[in-house]
């Protein structure tokens, strides 16, 4: 399925072997990983297009399904459960619904989500008219041509998912080699700095920023500094903290970004990392907060820029003798069932007395 600005292959839990080791292998070989090309799996040779998401309903009142995010590394035989993906969020509620694993009404249905990965939760709204998914619509989101049906995915409790905290440091403002960064965690932990202090203007294609060794050099010896104080450990071989550049707007939004996803920059940005550079844009003495053209209310309509369009991230904010706290975000999606079938693993990864264990189920 495509969630959002990303790919991702969506399977059952009980599709999937039950111990984690061989879970993991049987993924890497649907995949192709380790190899840059992705040549002997499914995966297309991206970190965008390398997801998987693991559904199955949930074992807490409070949610209908819970939905476990693993990032395939491309280069590595490994697949990283430490984030969540919003984009690929965006299809979890579609795709439960397709499986019988949530009852669909007619008009609307609302699904509820456990994020598995940073144990929060996500409520979904899915077009279901006649009692039936519809991915056909007029909701229009950059990075994705055409149109498709509005998905809402609106978030409660992300503050602090994987950090413990939303400024995880205890500061809205820290430095780090020298140069101010806001560590932020609603919904994905990110590092956001300005472009300027490593060189850049914060306007540069992905393709220039990839192409530059001594941009990514800086900002990586930042990640690795900011893992510890963000309560995340040693993160070289992590996928978060996430890297965003932030710099004024120049097509009328809140502020500009370019983001690494952590070592390739992005051709957007993440869902719940645009999340976690709004809320700095609202945050008094962050890094972002000079940068940002928000308009005053408690309603914030943030819209951050990215390479390929921009993303509307919704905020509501209450004042507090802290400071600005942000009690709810929500944002549109969409999402787009691509195919169904198996995809083939080798035999001998299963149970070899089992003859039909060598096929997973995915949509």
């Amino acid at each position: 399925m495509r969630g959002g600005t990303s790919k991702g292959a969506y399977f059952l839990a009980e599709d999937l072997p039950a111990d984690p080791g061989l879970r993991d292998r049987v993924l890497l070989a649907a995949f192709g990983s380790p190899d840059d090309r992705q040549i002997d799996g499914i995966g297309g040779a991206h970190p965008l297009t390398s997801k998987v998401a693991i559904v199955s309903r949930a074992r807490q009142p409070d949610a209908d399904v819970d939905y476990l995010f693993g990032q395939v590394v491309i280069g590595e035989a490994r697949v990283d459960y430490s984030p969540t993906c919003g984009n690929l969020l965006a299809g979890v509620g579609p795709f439960a619904i397709e499986q019988g694993l949530v009852r669909a009404t007619s008009g609307t249905t609302r699904v509820r989500i456990r994020m598995v990965n940073t144990d929060s939760l996500c409520e979904a709204t899915i077009r279901t008219p006649d009692a039936r998914v519809t991915y056909e619509g007029d909701a229009r989101i950059s990075g994705v041509p055409g149109t498709a049906a509005p998905i809402l995915l609106g978030f409660a409790d992300t503050a602090g998912s994987s950090c413990g905290a939303l400024l995880p440091t205890g500061h809205a403002q820290d430095i780090i080699g020298g140069i101010p960064v806001t560590c932020i965690d609603n919904g994905m932990p990110v590092v956001v700095l300005e472009a300027r202090h490593v060189g850049c203007t914060g306007y540069e294609s992905p393709e220039a920023l990839n192409a530059d060794a001594g941009v990514k050099a800086r900002i990586e010896a930042i990640r690795l500094a900011a893992g510890p104080l963000m309560n995340l450990g040693d993160v070289a071989a992590r996928v978060v903290p996430k890297m965003t550049l932030i710099a004024p707007p120049l097509d009328g939004g809140t502020v500009a970004t370019r983001t690494f996803i952590p070592h390739v920059c992005h051709e957007a940005i993440g869902v719940l990392g645009a999340v976690s550079v709004a809320t700095a844009c609202v945050i008094e003495g962050s890094v972002a907060a000079p940068l940002a053209q928000l308009a005053a209310g408690a309603a914030k309509s943030v819209s951050v820029e990215h390479p390929t369009g921009e993303f509307t991230v919704e905020l509501e904010t209450r004042a507090t003798s802290a400071g600005t706290e942000v009690t709810r975000s929500a944002l549109l999606r969409t999402a787009r069932a691509l195919f169904a079938g198996s995809v083939l693993v080798p035999r001998t990864l299963w149970d070899p007395v089992s003859e039909t264990a060598a096929e997973a189920t995915t949509q």
